[in-house]
Parts: structure tokens; sequence; C-alpha cells
């Protein structure tokens, strides 16, 4: 077999595997050393897996991986989310679907000392959801809502996603942050202008009766002030620090960290117990995440080396499809595979793949970093997977709420991040202005 033939056939093994349950990072280890063996013999498939692990995972950059998800941790336990909502109730909660929009907005600005989508689902799906339902609101709506706006916390900055794409890209990860934040805005947008437009021809998706709605009680503006400072204080830390100039990504996740937890002491949310859980569950997380990212390392050498990559970029660039067929191709898969697997594995099997076709066609690989992350996430909200939604409904406790119900809520706003891509590839300036400067 030529090494086109053999690295064609590791992408047919890999897939099949994960769709009969091997874990992904071990699928993506074992068929790229069996196709690397098959194409230069097992002592070079050997010295390849040890110089992609000695390569891969000793980077500082990777320090930012546990500081961040520290961060969203902390914030998560110290009820920061809680006030945030409560802060933008009081703002938008006097007009039609106002909670709606506060949900929206509270996720924007929680998403942007967190970084994780599942992190804005549990949290609001507890604070928001119940106090929507209190006030008049479907279930439907409320739940479909949370599951919307917790996609902005893989996009506006700092993301996780964002950090694995720049390092298998290669790109700067304070770039691809600064990339996130017009799309991420753009978004939150989106969802308030879907959330305005079914409260006025879809009355009944939004509402459980006319006489059910009620206005929230309105909070003093010590009380706005008090709930304010900690999340200000964290986004002029994070945000500032990075923006500035001042701090690298490392360093503002370390300076968010470090902000978290005095957050969480002050408030009296954290004893060492506790402590102890979230170190244990962020030290899981970043070793899930960096052992996925060398075997996706080891996937995307054993592809270059079989010249597959190539083989597609001329198929797809010389032939009737073009780039942007090969980039609509690309999305549609994307969000194919988002009905299946979780939103890392999808761009740790793509993206080996397709950057060297998108950068054959001349894109900007900031811009299709963007593109990439919303695509991945409306997998989040579709089924059968939708981790956004089962993350809802277990965090609930309400026997009656179905899955089914919430997948019905989601897909205005499923339409909402469609119509937001199209968005971003006719005018890709949305995504690149802030990155370029």
């Amino acid at each position: 077999m030529s090494p086109i033939e053999i690295g064609s056939v590791a992408i047919a093994a890999l897939l099949v595997l994960i769709y009969l349950g091997m874990p992904i990072g071990i699928t993506m280890l074992a068929v790229s050393f069996a196709a690397v063996a098959a194409i230069r013999g097992e002592g070079v498939s050997m010295r390849m897996m040890g110089a992609v692990a000695n390569d891969s995972l000793r980077e500082y950059l990777f320090a930012v991986v546990p500081l961040f998800v520290l961060m969203g941790l902390l914030v998560t336990v110290s009820k920061v989310g809680k006030d945030t909502f409560d802060v933008f109730q009081n703002l938008f909660g006097r007009i039609a679907a106002g909670l709606g929009i506060a949900t929206v907005f509270a996720n924007a600005v929680f998403a942007a000392i967190t970084g994780i989508s599942i992190a804005s689902a549990t949290v609001f799906s507890r604070v928001a959801v119940p106090e929507m339902i209190r006030h008049g609101y479907t279930r439907k709506f409320a739940t479909g809502v949370v599951a919307g706006s917790s996609v902005l916390g893989m996009l506006i900055p700092p993301s996780l996603l964002m950090i694995v794409y720049a390092v298998l890209a290669e790109e700067s990860v304070g770039r691809m942050f600064l990339a996130g934040l017009g799309p991420g805005l753009l978004l939150a947008l989106a969802f308030c202008v879907t959330i305005v437009l079914l409260a006025r021809f879809r009355k009944d998706f939004v509402f459980a009766s006319a006489d059910d709605f009620a206005t929230p009680p309105a909070m003093g503006a010590r009380e706005v002030l008090t709930k304010s400072v900690p999340i200000v204080s964290l986004m002029l830390v994070v945000l500032g620090g990075l923006y500035g100039g001042f701090l690298n990504p490392t360093e503002a996740g370390a300076a968010g960290a470090l902000g978290a937890l005095v957050i969480a002491i002050l408030r009296r949310s954290l004893d060492g117990r506790t402590f102890w859980k979230l170190l244990v569950e962020t030290g899981q997380i970043t070793v899930s995440v960096l052992f996925l990212i060398l075997a996706a390392t080891f996937f995307s050498r054993m592809l270059a080396l079989s010249g597959v990559p190539r083989g597609l970029a001329e198929l797809f660039l010389a032939g009737p499809i073009g780039p942007y067929g090969f980039l609509l191709l690309y999305i549609l898969l994307i969000i194919a595979l988002g009905c299946l697997i979780d939103s890392i594995s999808i761009m740790l099997i793509l993206l080996p793949i397709a950057l060297p076709i998108a950068e054959a066609a001349g894109f900007d690989l900031i811009w299709f970093g963007v593109l990439t992350v919303v695509a991945v996430e409306v997998g989040l909200l579709t089924p059968p997977f939708g981790l956004s939604v089962y993350v809802i409904k277990s965090a609930m406790d309400d026997p009656d709420l179905k899955v089914g119900e919430i997948f019905r809520g989601t897909w205005p706003f499923v339409m909402a991040m469609l119509v937001s891509i199209a968005l971003i590839v006719a005018f890709p300036s949305i995504a690149t202005w802030l990155a370029r400067l």
C-alpha cells in the first residue's frame, strides 16, 4: 500500500473505533502508531511517539490550561454566576422577555471569567431557569436560553477551545482570544434578537400565559454595586492584563486563578475539603486535555508523513468544489460530528486534516479557528449528544423536565448560531480586526 492509502485507512479505522466506543485519545495513538509503523517501520514509530510526547507537552503555554480551569471552578463555587444574573436581571427584567436577555448577557460576562461552556450551563440552569419559570416563562424557553447562551463560554475569551486550536494551528493564544471577542458579542446580540422576535411573534413559546408574567423586584444601587465588584474585578485582571499587554495568557490565567481564590475565601464559600476537590478536578480535566493534545499531535504527524492532507488539498482546491466549497463541507461535517462526540474531540480529529487544506486555500487561520469553534459549539445544542442539554437536565433536579423539551427550546438559538457563522464567513473582519491590530 502507498503512504496515502495507509493514511486513508488510518482515518477510516479511527472513525470506526470511535463509533464502537473506544476512548478517542487511545484510538488516535494506536492508529497513528500502526500507520507510521506501516509506512516507515516500527522503530521510527516508537521514536516518533517519544518525540511527540516531548515536543507537544513541554511548552510553557500549557500552564494556561490548569490555571483557567481552576479559575472557572473557583468562580462557580463562589456563586459569582448568581450575582452576575441578579445584576442583569435588575437591568433587563422589566422589559418583555427581559429575563431571557439578562441570561444571555450574564452568560457572556460569566464566559469572560470561566472559559468553559459546561460551567455556564451548570450555574445558570440552577440560577436562571427557576427564576424564569417563577416569572411566567415556559420551561422550554428558559432551558433553551440557558443552553444556547452557555456556548458563549467557549467563544468569549478566555476559552479552552481557543487554546486547543492555537496549539494545533501553531497560532498565538493571545490573538485567538482577541479574535473571539467580536464573534462572541455578535453571537450574544443574535441571541438577544432571537429572544425579542420570539417574544413578539411566538408568545406561546416564551410565556406560559399572559397572566403569569411578573416583574422581578428591583435591587438598590448599593446591592448592584456589591454584586458587580467581584465580576468587574476579575474581568479587569484577566482581560485588562491580557489585552493591555501587561500579561501573557499564562500569567493572565495565574492572576485570574488567584483573584478567583481570593473572592471564594472572602465569601467563605471555600473550605479545605472543597478546595482539594477543585484541585483534583482541575488536574483530571488538565490531564485529559493534554493527553488528547498529545494524541492529536501524533495523529497530525502521521497524516503529514502519509501525504493525505496534501492530496486532499489538491482534490478540493483544484476541483470544482473550490476553497469555499471545502469550507462549507468542513462546517457541515463539524456540525454532524457534534451530534455524536464532544467539542475537543471533533477539533482533534478534523484539524490535522483540515488545517493544511485551509492554509493551501489561503484562508486566515485565525478566522478559520473562530469559525471552527462556533461550528463545534453548535454540537452542544443538537441531538442526540447535545452535552449542554444533558448538563442542564442533570443539574435541574426536575423529574417532569424531559430532554426533548430542552432540545426543542434550543432550536431558535441553533438557527441564530448558523446565521452568525454565515455573517463571519461573509465578513471575516468580525473575527480578525482585533487580532490583527
